[in-house]
């Protein structure tokens, strides 16, 4: 135990990360699936079809469909174009394997916020300090799982951390000032990611300008440039003949639609926060957060004027707010444990203090190995896990031409949920039956008029009324025969009952005989 504490004492960053690393892989391993649609469809789908010769979402200008920029950057998804590339070119064709691997490249790069917001803190005050920040941002239960998805929220915030280490160690300004070019190449890579991080850019100038550093803010300026020029400017002017077309096409997109989504009301995030954290101590975050707003105006303001917007815009949904939880988290211990140290009112209630913690820290990891090791929209994936077993042995052609159909039926709700074909390892066409599209519809405008359009298999959403809905399938495909059903996860089901919004319903398969007779084995 002495050598542990000797050990703990000396390297402690390095023990930190390492607490990071293994509760980060641990997700690596478990936490299957994806989160929610953008970080699956916008990022893996899109991706993926690329690598097969398609374009799933349309997104290029060669493709068939294509009606001009649709407001998506192609730089991260353009990153994981090249990794699945690579993983292609060394024979790995398995996507539950290559989502692994996906996976464990997002573990590794969520460390950094680690190291960085450790590396801020103690040169604001002290390692006791960072310490405890850096605690808090390697083992909050729901930091390992959101680290290994494919959000853009989350895959931008160590580009920010890092740009904010290099602006605030900078004590001294020499001539050149490289550390705030390369801020600014930070900055913009953060921004060809996540379009909104430019509210949290903003932040770090106007701190800049009152801070008066002209020269500082001019040379990150140009960094700043450069990067988005090169990974934004470049590669729209070749695909679209002019620059920075998809990040118009973005805003124009979110200022027609800011009431189409998720709208509430302005401290709906600062409940979302004070949730999460887990109070009281979320409250001590909060009073260190506000505290701190003059004396480390870096940490505060550009966090600040992320929240002040998106409190003010009508579409408020829960990931848009994950970007700066990093930058609040650090600010608000570090305000919170200044205070402590120099309040004499806190200096008598340490008792009180030190209680919330270990309650703090007790719900943290009750409820940690749950959300890490959370197997998300598992239904969805394994039914096309089960399904991609019958397209092993189809003509390659299938990956290219989408000529395999399927249907997926949901009486009860006004739309279905897409399939997720990166796992069934073919791009297909799938009929949407639902509440307000009927299978008759869909039968009498695509089956009747093309006789090859029959679906193979057909995937009932939810179980409810289904012996009805079953039969009243059967009397345009009465061929169809079960197959299995496809259980959601514990986590899934749990968010389904608190919030129906999170559609995470049973998959019931049903196999159409006319094209397989026979039910494959499984292992």
């Amino acid at each position: 135990m002495d050598l542990l504490k000797k050990y703990w004492e000396e390297k402690t960053l390095l023990c930190i990360l390492l607490l990071a690393f293994l509760s980060r892989f641990v997700a690596v391993v478990f936490a299957k699936g994806f989160g929610m649609h953008d970080d699956h469809y916008l990022i893996i789908e899109a991706a993926q079809s690329w690598v097969d010769g398609t374009d799933y979402n349309n997104w290029l200008p060669m493709s068939d469909g294509n009606a001009g920029p649709s407001g998506h950057s192609f730089f991260y998804v353009g990153l994981n174009y090249i990794f699945l590339t690579v993983i292609n070119w060394l024979g790995i064709d398995n996507p539950q394997i290559k989502m692994f691997f996906i996976r464990l490249i997002h573990a590794l790069w969520s460390l950094l916020v680690v190291y960085f917001a450790f590396k801020i803190i103690e040169k604001a005050s002290d390692k006791k300090i960072a310490t405890k920040a850096g605690l808090l941002l390697a083992l909050l239960w729901f930091f390992p799982w959101i680290s290994v998805r494919n959000l853009a929220e989350v895959v931008a915030i160590p580009f920010l951390m890092w740009a904010v280490w290099l602006v605030n160690k900078k004590d001294k300004l020499n001539v050149f000032a490289k550390e705030f070019f390369w801020a600014g190449i930070l900055l913009g890579m953060a921004f060809s990611i996540r379009f909104q991080v430019a509210l949290f850019i903003v932040g770090i100038g106007i701190v800049m300008i009152l801070r008066m550093q002209w020269r500082p803010i001019l040379i990150m300026a140009l960094g700043f440039i450069t990067s988005v020029f090169i990974l934004q400017g470049i590669i729209d002017w070749i695909l679209w003949g002019h620059p920075f077309a998809e990040m118009l096409v973005y805003i124009q997109y979110n200022i027609d639609h800011s009431n189409d989504y998720i709208v509430s009301s302005w401290y709906t995030y600062l409940l979302l926060i004070g949730g999460i954290l887990l109070p009281p101590v979320s409250l001590f975050l909060f009073t260190g957060f506000v505290r701190i707003w003059k004396k480390y105006l870096l940490l505060f303001l550009p966090t600040f004027v992320f929240l002040l917007f998106h409190s003010s815009f009508p579409n408020k949904q829960e990931r848009f707010v994950l970007t700066v939880i990093p930058f609040f988290i650090i600010a608000g211990v570090l305000g919170w444990e200044l205070l402590v140290r120099e309040s004499e009112f806190w200096k008598r209630r340490k008792s009180f203090i030190k209680v919330s913690w270990i309650i703090f820290w007790s719900l943290n990891f009750i409820v940690m190995p749950f959300i890490s090791t959370h197997y998300s929209k598992k239904a969805r994936v394994e039914s096309m896990v089960y399904l991609s077993r019958y397209l092993k042995n189809e003509p390659d052609k299938l990956k290219y031409d989408q000529s395999y159909y399927l249907m997926v039926e949901n009486l009860n709700a006004s739309s279905t949920k897409l399939p997720a074909e990166f796992y069934l390892g073919h791009w297909i066409l799938a009929y949407d039956v639902n509440a307000t599209c009927s299978v008759d519809s869909v039968y009498n405008y695509w089956v009747v008029k093309n006789p090859d359009w029959v679906p193979r298999f057909i995937l009932f959403e939810e179980d409810k009324k289904l012996d009805d809905r079953v039969a009243n399938m059967k009397k345009y495909f009465p061929n169809i025969e079960y197959e299995t059903t496809i259980e959601p996860g514990f986590i899934d089901k749990l968010l389904c009952k608190l919030n129906p919004i999170n559609a995470n319903q049973v998959i019931t398969i049903y196999r159409n005989k006319d094209f397989y007779p026979q039910k494959i084995k499984t292992d």
